[in-house]
């Protein structure tokens, strides 16, 4: 029986959410890609049933024109859903590990790469941890990517790569996985996931910055989101496995974090900030559990279960 696809017109406050069902035995990132829409208050309103999609669908986010965005990083996919909610043709962006945007007031489309490097900075190739799936090589060559920021115009023009620092994080081979514009499009702040910088690159003047924190690695800190309220403030989850999982408010400018909240239990992993500039909507990775956060106090006033594990890969609110 086929997956039928229900998903609404988007209203404003509608949280999507990709919650891919990893259903292929033989690789633990695969299966049939899902992205669930849900109302301001976490109620079931559909599903889409992503076509073209064969791994976990992420790092989802709205475009000016209220198209929401998603990516299959391992096959190459950019996902685009009309504001009708329908899946719509994409443009072919090429065969890269693109899993993020930022979109600027121009119409210009800023795609971070998620992989870097090759099998020789893999971490997660041997060992306890070991790797369930098979990270793609791009077409003739030997590497995963070269984790770099890229500029297309809205017509899929690729105007300019911007060569990035990365991390790498825990199994060495992550580069651009998350990306967000500074209010002022002067800049890019960006992660490598389960790293312990948050980085910056001037997209006016084509050079890396300062990056805007570098936790001391015996901290035990990293960085596994990033997002800018509507209002400009600047958050992230902080990631420790010894002492918990924070969502912080950094001051946008020198980086420091002004406010921090514990989240109850490890695993939070997705972000996204509200229009109202006082909630946050976040997902756990480790069991699909999403959370409607009071930023202030840490409440939780609404959640929902995706029903899935080491799944929910990006969350994005309709405007």
């Amino acid at each position: 029986m086929s997956n039928e696809s229900d998903l609404k017109a988007f209203e404003n406050g509608d949280i999507l959410v990709g919650a891919t069902i990893l259903n292929n035995p033989d690789d633990d990132h695969a299966g049939d890609g899902r992205i669930i829409q849900y109302d301001h208050d976490l109620n079931l309103k559909g599903t889409l049933w992503t076509q073209h999609t064969t791994h976990l669908v992420g790092g989802l986010k709205f475009d000016k024109g209220n198209n929401l965005w998603a990516f299959d990083s391992q096959n190459y996919s950019v996902i685009k859903v009309a504001p009708t909610g329908e899946q719509i043709d994409q443009i072919d962006f090429g065969a890269r590990s693109f899993s993020n945007a930022c979109f600027s007031n121009s119409g210009d489309v800023y795609l971070g790469e998620h992989l870097v490097g090759d099998e020789s900075n893999n971490k997660a190739l041997e060992g306890p941890r070991k790797l369930g799936t098979v990270l793609p090589f791009m077409p003739d060559t030997d590497r995963y990517g070269d984790g770099n920021l890229y500029n297309f115009s809205s017509d899929g023009a690729l105007k300019e790569t911007y060569e990035t620092e990365t991390h790498g994080g825990m199994p060495g081979f992550l580069g651009v996985t998350a990306s967000a514009f500074d209010p002022d499009e002067s800049k890019i702040v960006y992660i490598s996931e389960l790293g312990n910088r948050i980085f910056q690159y001037d997209i006016i003047n084509k050079q890396q910055m300062n990056d805007l924190i570098t936790y001391e690695p015996d901290s035990g800190n990293l960085v596994i989101a990033i997002s800018y309220a509507p209002n400009g403030d600047f958050y992230s989850i902080k990631a420790n496995f010894r002492e918990g999982f924070a969502l912080c408010q950094h001051d946008p400018k020198s980086g420091e974090i002004i406010k921090e909240k514990v989240l109850p239990g490890p695993g939070w992993a997705t972000l996204c900030l509200s229009s109202d500039n006082e909630t946050a909507v976040i997902g756990n990775f480790f069991n699909g559990q999403i959370g409607k956060f009071v930023i202030e106090t840490g409440e939780i006033t609404a959640t929902a279960e995706t029903n899935v594990e080491r799944s929910l890969a990006g969350i994005a609110e309709s405007s």
